[in-house]
């Protein structure tokens, strides 16, 4: 969505984006599972309501996983040491 609404920039198109990116060693596309579901909607502290960012913050804290991003607001969660994050 990011992308399709101009708030993202990528260099080619996205599908080529994404298949580039997974063939990377590292990266990969986590399912969304029952336990990701039910996290997302009990996460600890304050996160705002967006449902993308949820489910990131959720995804990362179940497979124990590091998020990557430049968003300021999972940064500051991060902070609070509710998933870790490196600031991109």
């Amino acid at each position: 969505m990011l992308e399709k609404r101009g708030r993202v920039a990528l260099p080619m198109n996205v599908r080529t984006w994404v298949d580039q990116a997974l063939s990377k060693t590292g990266i990969a596309v986590e399912p969304l599972t029952p336990e990701i579901a039910i996290e997302s909607v009990h996460l600890p502290g304050e996160l705002d309501g967006d449902p993308a960012d949820r489910m990131l913050v959720a995804t990362a804290r179940v497979s124990g996983a590091t998020l990557l991003t430049k968003d300021e607001r999972l940064i500051r969660y991060s902070r609070r040491r509710h998933v870790r994050a490196l600031e991109a």
